[in-house]
């Protein structure tokens, strides 16, 4: 054992050798382009001019994290905290996140060397005489990356580690808004519901009226069936309504990684629509661009891609590669660890495709034009999300304007009707006029109602649009890692 151990420590000035000098080789080169982030072009503000409660004031990332609770809306907070921990899809980011960073890891294995343990014991028969060999041993082999064929393939790595970050996020931010607006349309729903049935009641009196009045032969027969089918169109609308909120529950408890019907206890009781804020703080274009995970994950592929083009350009140069073993090898058993049996060998190996038909270089192209297509997909990206702000900020505040005038409307409406009922019991008009005030009476009801939901709606959409959201989970974590902190320090 005293001699095995001397053998092998006169072979560790060797090895030491060997090690420092790829150390020194493996910086010489890295082939293929270098990442430079494109130029992120963006206008200096938004076209569209601010109103109706928009302000180009800095956003509060606090607010954005947890826009939702802008709303004031204790319901749909909950809903969207618990979103956020069970929904399948963030679930299956998160499992897509830890495959990246795996992924990650079996790249940078490459730049290791690597080392098999090996043992064997061989039983042979010759000539009537039998034989035995025992042996065991040590492989190690490392591959030189002189032009840097691994550093570039975990440099793609990391960046595609980055872009399953941003997937993430970009599914968090669209859970949220998933939550808000599904919520938003189950409440706008509900409200319609008791709209209809507020005017079913009052048609139904209507209805009760003109019967009477044709039983005193006041009014014809027309004016009691105009006023039944009016009563029951509108009685028509309730199962529909019925349905719509069904649909909007189920959804929502699908949205949470609950069971369709889970949740209807919950939302049975009657609520307002989600009441926007009087200000929404939308920043400048350049903000929101850098916020935005789904701008974000497309510059962090165009990387990935860069970084394909070195691992495919290494291919055109030679690879070096260190071997060596050592172990023992004995006919005895007896004998395994005596200086005799022992063996080593260690040496440099190298090989170069000359000749492949251009197979590399087409490869070359091939990554270069997929990162042409990325760079192109950066770009889309950027157009995408500056066209949907600009359209959302339009849409946010010209709904307001619309809900406005509808607003208006249903005033004057209500005062129609009641001034139909009067002149038309004291027989000034005949029925057909109270009738029409009474459908238009439920028709603004229901655009007023289905346009206070597009407000909050609109919104939510803004909110989405602007990147608002992942920043939640990514501040939960932090909070947690600083309280574990905390309580570490209370123990010590």
């Amino acid at each position: 054992m005293n001699d095995s151990f001397k053998h092998c420590t006169r072979l560790f000035p060797v090895w030491t050798s060997t090690v420092f000098m790829i150390m020194i080789f493996a910086g010489c080169a890295t082939v293929g382009p270098d990442y430079v982030p494109p130029d992120m072009s963006s206008p200096a503000a938004w076209h569209g001019q601010l109103k109706n409660g928009l302000v180009g004031d800095e956003t509060d990332p606090r607010v954005l994290a947890r826009w939702w609770t802008t709303l004031n809306d204790p319901v749909l907070s909950s809903l969207i905290d618990r979103a956020i921990t069970d929904n399948l899809d963030v679930k299956e980011a998160k499992a897509r996140l830890r495959e990246a960073r795996a992924r990650r890891g079996v790249s940078e294995a490459d730049m290791f060397p690597t080392l098999d343990a090996s043992g064997s014991v061989i039983k042979s028969r010759s000539n009537e005489q039998e034989s035995k060999l025992y042996s065991t041993a040590f492989d190690a082999g490392w591959e030189l990356d002189l032009f840097g064929g691994v550093r570039r393939s975990v440099e793609a790595a990391e960046a595609e580690l980055q872009a399953s970050q941003e997937d993430l996020r970009n599914v968090m931010v669209s859970l949220t808004a998933e939550v808000a607006l599904n919520y938003v349309e189950f409440r706008v729903y509900q409200a319609q519901y008791a709209t209809t049935g507020k005017n079913l009641q009052l048609q139904q009196e209507t209805y009760e009226l003109t019967r009477w009045r044709y039983e005193a032969g006041i009014d014809d027969e027309l004016a009691v069936h105009q006023a039944r089918y009016s009563l029951e169109s509108t009685r028509s609308e309730l199962p529909m309504l019925r349905s719509l909120m069904e649909e909007s529950k189920n959804r929502i408890a699908v949205l949470l990684g609950r069971q369709p019907g889970t949740l209807h206890k919950e939302l049975e009781s009657q609520a307002s629509i989600p009441i926007v804020p009087p200000e929404i703080a939308v920043g400048i274009p350049t903000d929101m661009l850098r916020r935005r995970p789904d701008v974000r994950k497309a510059e962090r592929e165009l990387a990935a891609q860069t970084a394909r083009i070195g691992v495919a350009t290494a291919d055109l140069y030679p690879k070096f590669r260190l071997t060596g073993s050592i172990g023992l090898k004995s006919s005895e058993s007896s004998g395994l660890f005596k200086s005799a049996s022992q063996f080593w060998s260690i040496g440099p190996g190298i090989s170069w495709n000359i000749f492949d038909a251009g197979a590399i270089r087409r490869n070359i192209e091939v990554q270069s034009a997929l990162q042409e297509q990325y760079l192109k997909a950066y770009e889309a990206a950027i157009l995408n999300a500056l066209e949907e702000v600009e359209n959302a900020l339009v849409a946010y505040a010209e709904e307001q304007n619309r809900r406005n005038s509808l607003n208006e409307a249903v005033q004057a409406a209500q005062r129609a009707v009641e001034l139909s009922q009067t002149k038309y019991q004291a027989g000034m008009i005949d029925f057909s006029t109270l009738l029409e005030a009474e459908r238009s009476l439920l028709s603004y009801q229901n655009q007023l109602v289905q346009s206070d939901g597009t407000v909050a709606s609109n919104l939510v959409r803004l909110y989405k649009i602007l990147g608002g959201g992942w920043e939640t989970a990514v501040t939960e974590k932090q909070n947690e890692s600083k309280d574990r902190g905390n309580e570490d320090e209370g123990k010590t």
